[in-house]
């Protein structure tokens, strides 16, 4: 992710041949998805190579035009991402574009100063990491596991910061952009009062980056272990979640059999019945502190205008404030009760 985010430069019209020729400061795309998968994008994504830098540079002119303060690294290959995740609909992705970048304002608490080094303890909590096999759709499986973190030591913040900034890791792969990715989370030992720091103020803002600002394609959330409590806990996150998305949840409890049916053991590590060995978070943990500096670089670039405002945020506002609080009031009965 690099490149300029001034719009008051001329930019050539969509479509107009070597659109890079105009722009020499620009890192100029190579695609480096194999015949395979660039069929795969055309078949599921709507992506046509011939039309791609057409599509990306009309994405560009929209920015330029309805959000010249947006702040946004325009480069092909940043606002290809975007395209990508919303199947080349340009409506659409730009709206994704400018969710991505209100989320990250409206939340310091999580996006001030994220660079790996500052989630350093998280990391080596095991609390989140990346499986080393992709599964047989081409996918990453990330995996979470909530009870390698103690409350007392950081505030649940800094584990939203540890998944997003593995998230932005992954996104960088035009294969993860295409196959999208899956989730294993581990609820095994998650108790009463570590569940109640994961209230509806927090879901519903994790949710919204992930639904609606974020670029990346979620096709499997598989939970593993989850006790009785578990019930309460999704009770919150359900109402946040779209139809399309809750679908895509498999709550396994303890029955590694079932999980297999979605994550072959192959790819997946003793502790889950596979036979990838034991689960070793060491490789992700020393890949994603090695790209300290382009985090730092890449961040840069998104920088905050003067104007900005969270009301540029195109999804909704209002109801869901409302959805939250009334769910804060229903949540400690619902966890004590499946408690």
């Amino acid at each position: 992710m690099s490149g300029d985010s001034d719009c008051t430069r001329t930019s050539p019209s969509a479509g107009s041949p070597s659109d890079n020729e105009f722009l020499p400061d620009r890192p100029k795309y190579v695609c480096s998805l194999s015949p395979d998968l660039i069929t795969k994008a055309r078949e599921e994504l709507q992506e046509k190579p011939e039309w791609r830098l057409r599509d990306v540079q009309a994405l560009r002119d929209m920015v330029c035009k309805d959000y010249p303060s947006l702040g946004t690294c325009l480069d092909d290959a940043f606002l290809l991402r975007f395209l990508r995740a919303r199947k080349f609909d340009y409506d659409r992705a730009l709206q994704l574009l400018v969710n991505y970048h209100t989320c990250r304002r409206s939340w310091p608490e999580v996006f001030n100063n994220l660079k790996p080094s500052a989630i350093k303890p998280v990391l080596e909590s095991g609390f989140v990491t990346v499986l080393p096999h992709l599964d047989p759709e081409g996918r990453h499986v990330v995996c979470i596991r909530p009870d390698r973190w103690t409350p007392s030591n950081y505030p649940i913040t800094e584990n939203i910061r540890a998944i997003y900034l593995t998230l932005e890791k992954l996104i960088q792969s035009e294969e993860t952009q295409v196959n999208g990715i899956v989730i294993l989370a581990d609820y095994k030992g998650v108790s009463l009062s570590k569940a109640s720091h994961f209230g509806p103020f927090v879901a519903k803002k994790v949710i919204g980056i992930l639904q609606d600002g974020f670029p990346i394609r979620i096709k499997a959330v598989n939970i593993i272990n989850e006790p009785r409590i578990f019930k309460g806990i999704f009770a919150i996150i359900k109402p946040f979640l779209k139809e399309k998305i809750a679908n895509r949840f498999f709550l396994h409890g303890c029955d590694l059999n079932s999980l297999h049916q979605n994550i072959p053991p192959v790819i997946l590590p003793e502790e889950y019945g596979g036979t990838a060995g034991k689960l070793d978070i060491s490789a992700w943990n020393q890949l994603l502190l090695a790209s300290e500096e382009d985090f730092l670089h890449d961040f840069s670039q998104l920088v905050l205008p003067c104007d900005s405002s969270p009301h540029d945020m195109l999804v909704s506002g209002d109801a869901d404030e409302k959805q939250c609080d009334d769910s804060l009031r229903g949540m400690k009965p619902q966890l004590y009760y499946c408690y």
